[in-house]
């Protein structure tokens, strides 16, 4: 009596309604040929992809089922129930739990011989290849158009507006400043520039001057931080190709192409990691809107955002001014500051001896106090050797000086590239590259000697500024104070007792 309650249940689903797509009508007029006038009840999921079983008609024709109420389940394809070999291996154990058949009108599936269900698990593993492989071309697509510089969606940046426009016959749309908003970028770069200023000092002030977030919503550090560390506001230019390249980041496009656009910072696909401070294998492709930010102010912010990062990461940031500057010099690894009860207080021991035993050097700790006086002296001393000093983010731009490091950094690409042949290069080619690298090399070195002669005139204002800070040492802030090392030191090296400095002057 129970049986006689049973019918067939119809199953159709459309997951994007287009011209080539089977409709839901049609799936159902398909199969509803099979019942062959046995009574029937639809199930329809319209806008649901086949990738997983989460669809509320599907769902409700499961619960059916359980409940003893379906006797076959029909459908006009496989793939119209699902595209996943793991989803229909265990909808085929519910099936056959409470003696349900299954029916493809399309390829003709009897589940009831063990040919029928092989056949079935092999039209599975298939669809969901097809279904895998369409996957790979649309993140294919994604990719090659990202690498073009198009708008790929998402949420506008604060500062920009959208407008519609075509890239190599292709519709798409891009960014331009919007009047108020990107007013407000100036204003928060130029602050944070400033290095008096703090990000919850800029909060402050937005605040105080009632400037809101789109949306209504207030300003916080954490949104600012983000912001500052965002290329797509940089007037991009010889520096910042060389900025991203010095952090590992794969750049896209030629160095001569860096010419006012913004930048757009995408994750790649080497990158596995996904920390904003680090670049290594991020990929950078210039954007089709023009900066709105200068190379000099972005560069000042994104350097300073950075030297937070690294603070932040160890926790010792302001346990010395000369954090960041100090290495081993046996191994290269920097040295970290540690805090002590006994007299000397502060000392530096060598990351890579102190996490894994690995440095064989033999320098012991090193005494911070010393090591501040000692440089100092050295920072006076060699302050008397020069009546000028170059500050890199405040130097005169000179466009052949400028032009000529383009070009030295496409040479030294240029070379990079050969070099990476040599692996397999046969005796002809190992010729050829050894040649063209000594040529290249050749011009390169020119157009560096004709940089040093053109730049031999040093600004005389900077060297006021550090003179100033050195002269009022004991007074002048912590951040003043790593800004005079910023400017005069590359890096310390110290090993077995001796101190090297490595100046940038």
């Amino acid at each position: 009596m129970y049986e006689c309650m049973k019918y067939d249940a119809l199953y159709a689903r459309q997951s994007l309604d287009k011209k080539d797509s089977i409709s839901i009508e049609s799936q159902l007029t398909t199969c509803e040929y099979e019942t062959k006038g046995s009574p029937f009840k639809t199930y329809q999921d319209k806008g649901y992809s086949g990738k997983n079983l989460n669809r509320p008609d599907f769902e409700r024709l499961i619960k059916d089922i359980k409940q003893g109420l379906i006797k076959r389940v029909i459908v006009y394809r496989l793939d119209r129930i699902s595209r996943s070999i793991l989803d229909f291996a265990n909808l085929m154990q519910i099936f056959e739990q409470y003696n349900v058949e299954f029916v493809s009108t399309t390829e003709k599936f009897d589940t009831s011989t063990p040919v029928g269900r092989a056949m079935l698990n092999i039209c599975i593993v298939f669809a969901q290849l097809e279904r895998e492989t369409i996957q790979e071309r649309v993140s294919d697509a994604y990719h090659s158009r990202s690498k073009k510089g198009f708008y790929m969606g998402g949420r506008i940046p604060y500062g920009f507006k959208k407008v519609d426009t075509i890239i190599d016959g292709i519709k798409t749309s891009k960014y331009i400043a919007d009047e108020e908003e990107s007013s407000h970028i100036k204003l928060i770069y130029s602050m944070y520039s400033n290095r008096e200023n703090s990000l919850n000092d800029i909060v402050k002030y937005f605040v105080s001057n009632n400037i809101k977030q789109k949306r209504g919503r207030n300003w916080s550090s954490a949104r600012l931080s983000e912001l500052l560390r965002n290329p797509i506001y940089v007037q991009s230019d010889l520096s910042v190709y060389e900025f991203f390249k010095s952090q590992g980041a794969n750049i896209i496009n030629d160095v001569s192409e860096f010419k006012g656009q913004g930048c757009y910072l995408y994750q790649g696909t080497v990158s596995k990691s996904r920390k904003q401070c680090d670049l290594t294998d991020k990929e950078i492709v210039l954007a089709q809107h023009e900066g709105i930010i200068s190379s000099e102010i972005w560069l000042n912010c994104r350097l300073r955002c950075l030297s937070n990062q690294q603070c932040a990461k160890s926790g010792k940031g302001k346990n010395s001014w000369l954090v960041g500057k100090i290495k081993c010099g046996n191994c290269g690894y920097a040295l970290v500051v540690r805090k002590s009860n006994t007299k000397w207080g502060r000392y530096g021991v060598c990351s890579n001896k102190e996490a894994t035993g690995m440095c064989k050097g033999t320098s012991g700790s090193v005494y911070m106090d010393l090591l501040e006086d000692y440089v100092f002296n050295a920072i006076k001393g060699k302050l008397a050797e020069f009546k000028t000093l170059t500050d890199y983010s405040k130097k005169v731009i000179n466009p052949k000086v400028q032009a000529n490091e383009t070009k030295i950094v496409q040479i030294s690409d240029e070379i990079n590239k050969l070099l990476e042949k040599v692996v397999n290069a046969n005796d002809v080619l190992m010729d050829y590259i050894n040649n063209k690298v000594k040529e290249l090399d050749q011009q390169r070195r020119l157009f560096e000697q004709e940089n040093i002669l053109m730049t031999q005139k040093l600004k005389e204002d900077n060297i006021n500024i550090v003179q100033n800070h050195v002269d009022n040492w004991e007074k002048v802030s912590f951040d003043d104070k790593t800004y005079v090392v910023d400017i005069l030191i590359r890096v310390i090296h110290i090993s077995n007792g001796k101190i090297e400095i490595d100046w940038n002057i």
